[in-house]
C-alpha cells in the first residue's frame, strides 16, 4: 500500500533526523525541512490511524492527563554515590579500591560530567521504549513513561543492533538557555519561578498532564544501563559508545583516564569549562572502566564501590542583608532585590540577589540585617538560600512589601492565584522604561545601536518616554550627546528606519504584552489578516485558536481596549510604522486563503481533529460567521450560524465535501 510505504518512510526519516541532531550534533537538514516532514506524517496517520506505531515521531506530543503517577519497582535497584571533595579524597578513593582487590586498577577509569538534573530509568523491549520511571528511592520510582516520550533526544525505537532486553540509566535536564526563557515565561504570566535548572526538569517531567511536559525544552543524556552483560560491551568506555550507536545522546565529555592523576586533570578541565558548558554540572563521576572489576567490587548497603562523585566547590557562601529595593518590570510586577554586603561567590563578586516575590520572602523568613546564605551557579541570578535566624542580634527589621508602586505611586494589587505582585498603571515611568528596552532587544526588534545602556540614557535625557518617541529622534540632537556622534545618530536613525515595518509576530511580542510571548504571537500572525483586524478580536473568538488560553485572550482584549494602547498605535501609524505578515504561504496548500465555520455535529470526524486539518491545509478557522467566512461546515443539527450563513450567501457543504476539499 503506497500509504503505508510513504509513513514508514517518513517515520524512518525522521528518526535518523531526530538522531543526528540530538546524538550526533550534525543536522543535514533545516528545521524548516524537518517539520515538513513531520507535518506530512502528521497528515498521512490522521487520514490512515490504523497505519500508527508505538515509534512514530509523532507520538512526542503528549496523550491525554494521567490521573496520578503509578509506582514501578526498578529490577536492579538505582543507587547513590559517595562523595569527594578533594583530590586527595579522590586518591583515598583508589586507595581503598587496591587494598580491596589486592591489585592495581590498571584498567583504568571513566571520567563523566555529573549532569544537575533528574536520574531516569528508561526500558527497551525488542527495541522500543516500554516504560520509563523517575529513581525514585532507589528501589521504587513513579512511572513517567508519556512524559518521556515527548523528549525529542529520547529515541522511541533503538538503532539495531540491540538486546531483547535493555534498561537505560540517564539524566533528564534542562539548558540553561531554555531555563531563563521559561522563567521569563512564567514570570510574564505571573506564575512562580523555577529556582534552577533541575528544579525546572523535575518540575516538568513529573506533571501529570504529558502535552505540558511536550512544551518544555527537556534533554536527556545516558550514563549507563541497569546490567551491563546485555549489551557484551566489556568496560564503561565501551557500553556509552555502543548506547550512542544505538541512538541515545551521551556526554562528550567523557574522558578514558589510565591513572587516577589522570582523573584529577580532568576534574580541573571540567571546573574550567563548566559555566561554557550550555548546561550545568556540579561535578564529575568516576567509574572503574572494567565491569569484570565492578562486579568483584559490588556494592555496599546504598552505593557500589567501584564509583565516586567527586563534587566541585561549594558556589555558596555567607553574607550580610544590608537593604531590599522594589523593582517594577514591564508588566507592572514588582520584585524585591537584596542589597548584599559584597562578597565573592563561585569566581564572582556578588552584591545583589533576586527574593523573587512577597511568597518568597515570607517562606525564608528574611529579615534586613540578617547574615544569610548565598548561592551563585554559573551564570544564574544570585539568590539567597536561606537567614540563620540563631545569629540574630535583636535590631533586624522586617521587610515589608510595598503597598504602592515605588515608580509612580498607584495602588499596588495582588491578583489571586498569582505570586506577583503588580502595578496596574501602564503609564508607570517604571514599566515604560522596561518596555522600551523590551521592544529595542533582541527579544523584541533587535534595533541594533539602542541596546539597554543607550535606552536608559535616552529616556533620562527625556529623548524616550513610549515607544512611538523611538521613530521620532532628531538625529542632530542624539550626535550632541555623550558617547554619540553623527555617525552612531546617522546608523542608528538607518536601523529605526528599517525597524518600520516589522513582521506581525515579532511586533507583537516586542509590544510585551502579558502572557502573549513569540509562540503565541506567531499562532495570532497565523490566525489574522492583519493587525487591525487582531485589534478588534473578541475574546470568544481568540479562544478558538489552538494555543490560545483565557489568560492570553483577555490579556489581549483589555491591551487592546486601553485608551493608551489606541493612542501609542495613532502615533506609531502617523510615524509610518506598519506590521506586515510574515506568514510562510504555500500555494498548493488545498485551503490556502479560506476561511471556515464549523456549525453541527460531525460523524466523522471530531470538531478538534476537523479543525486542525484545516489548518494544516494552509485554511483559517472562525468561531462566528464574518465577511472573511469562505465556506461553512454543516452537520447534524446545526443551528443558527448556518441560517446566518444562507442569508449571506456563504458557501454551505456537508462533511463529505470537507473531506474532498481538504484532500485536494
Amino acid at each position: 500500500m503506497e500509504a503505508a510505504q510513504r509513513i514508514r518512510q517518513l517515520q524512518e526519516q525522521l528518526t535518523e533526523h531526530s538522531y543526528r541532531y540530538h546524538v550526533l550534533d550534525s543536522p543535514t537538514i533545516s528545521d524548516g525541512e524537518y517539520d515538513a516532514l513531520f507535518r506530512e506524517l502528521v497528515l498521512l496517520e490522521e487520514a490512515y490511524p490504523e497505519l500508527v506505531t508505538d515509534d512514530s515521531p509523532t507520538k512526542r506530543v503528549g496523550g491525554p492527563p494521567l490521573a496520578r503517577f503509578a509506582q514501578v519497582d526498578h529490577r536492579v535497584p538505582m543507587l547513590s554515590l559517595e562523595n569527594a571533595f578533594s583530590d586527595q579524597d579522590l586518591r583515598d578513593f583508589a586507595n581503598r579500591l587496591e587494598r580491596y582487590l589486592n591489585m592495581e586498577v590498571t584498567s583504568g577509569y571513566s571520567a563523566e560530567p555529573k549532569l544537575d538534573g533528574l536520574a531516569v530509568e528508561i526500558i527497551y523491549r525488542d527495541g522500543l521504549l516500554v516504560q520509563a520511571s523517575t529513581r525514585g528511592d532507589g528501589l521504587r520510582g513513579e512511572e513517567i513513561t508519556e512524559q518521556v516520550k515527548t523528549i525529542g533526544s529520547i529515541p522511541l525505537r533503538l538503532i539495531a543492533p540491540y538486546p531483547a532486553l535493555i534498561e537505560i540509566r540517564g539524566e533528564v535536564y534542562m539548558e540553561k538557555a531554555a531555563f531563563h526563557q521559561l522563567n521569563s515565561s512564567r514570570e510574564a504570566a505571573g506564575e512562580p519561578l523555577f529556582a534552577n535548572p533541575r528544579n525546572a526538569a523535575a518540575g516538568s517531567l513529573r506533571q501529570l498532564d504529558p502535552t505540558v511536559t511536550a512544551s518544555r525544552p527537556l534533554r536527556f543524556f545516558a550514563y549507563g544501563a541497569a546490567e551491563n552483560s546485555s549489551t557484551r560491551a566489556k568496560t564503561q568506555n565501551q557500553l556509552l559508545d555502543k548506547l550512542q550507536e544505538m541512538g541515545l545522546p551521551v556526554s562528550r565529555y567523557v574522558s578514558d583516564c589510565r591513572t587516577i592523576d589522570e582523573v584529577a586533570d580532568h576534574f580541573n578541565k571540567l571546573l574550567t569549562i563548566r559555566h561554557d558548558l550550555p548546561y550545568e554540572i556540579d561535578g564529575m563521576v568516576v567509574k572503574v572502566n572494567d565491569f569484570d572489576l565492578q562486579s568483584r567490587l559490588g556494592v555496599k548497603s546504598r552505593a557500589p564501590r567501584w564509583a565516586i562523585a567527586y563534587k566541585f566547590p561549594a558556589t555558596q557562601a555567607t553574607t550580610r542583608l544590608i537593604d531590599v529595593e522594589f523593582q517594577v518590570g514591564r508588566t507592572g510586577a514588582v520584585t524585591p532585590v537584596a542589597h548584599l554586603d559584597p562578597v565573592l561567590v563561585d569566581g564572582a563578586t556578588v552584591s545583589r540577589a533576586s527574593l523573587h516575590n512577597r511568597d518568597e520572602l515570607e517562606r525564608k523568613d528574611l529579615r534586613i540585617g540578617d547574615t544569610v546564605l548565598v548561592q551563585r551557579a554559573g551564570d544564574v541570578i544570585p539568590e539567597i538560600i536561606k537567614a540563620f535566624a540563631d545569629k540574630r542580634t535583636g535590631d533586624e527589621r522586617a521587610i515589608q512589601m510595598p503597598e504602592n508602586c515605588p515608580s509612580c505611586g498607584s495602588t499596588l494589587v495582588k491578583p489571586d492565584g498569582e505570586a506577583i505582585t503588580r502595578c496596574k498603571n501602564l503609564g508607570c515611568p517604571a514599566q515604560q522604561l522596561r518596555s522600551l528596552i523590551h521592544y529595542c532587544s533582541k527579544a523584541g526588534l533587535d534595533i541594533e545601536g539602542l541596546g539597554k545602556k543607550y535606552v536608559e540614557q535616552l529616556y533620562i535625557e527625556g529623548y524616550l518616554k513610549a515607544i512611538p518617541d523611538i521613530y521620532l529622534l532628531d538625529p542632530e540632537k542624539l550626535a550632541q550627546l555623550d558617547g554619540w556622534g553623527e555617525l552612531s545618530a546617522k546608523n542608528l536613525l538607518a536601523a529605526i528606519e528599517g525597524a518600520k515595518t516589522p513582521p506581525l509576530a515579532r511586533f507583537l511580542a516586542a509590544l510585551g504584552i502579558r502572557f502573549i510571548g513569540e509562540i503565541t504571537a506567531q499562532l495570532l500572525e497565523q490566525h489574522y489578516q492583519s493587525f487591525d483586524e487582531l485589534q478588534v478580536a473578541p475574546r470568544d473568538e481568540l479562544l478558538q485558536i489552538d494555543g490560545i488560553g483565557e489568560q492570553a485572550a483577555e490579556s489581549l482584549v483589555d491591551y487592546f481596549a486601553n485608551e493608551r494602547t489606541a493612542e501609542m498605535f495613532q502615533r506609531l501609524s502617523a510615524a509610518g510604522v506598519v506590521p506586515i505578515m510574515n506568514r510562510s504561504t504555500n500555494a498548493d496548500a488545498p485551503l490556502q486563503d479560506l476561511v471556515f465555520v464549523f456549525t453541527g455535529g460531525l460523524e466523522q470526524l471530531s470538531r478538534d481533529e476537523a479543525k486542525k486539518m484545516v489548518k494544516e491545509a494552509g485554511g483559517q478557522i472562525s468561531s462566528s460567521i464574518s465577511k472573511k467566512v469562505t465556506h461553512v461546515v454543516a452537520g447534524a443539527k446545526a443551528g443558527s450560524k448556518l441560517k446566518k450563513a444562507e442569508e449571506l450567501g456563504k458557501q454551505i457543504i456537508d462533511e463529505d465535501q470537507f473531506l474532498k476539499l481538504v484532500s485536494g
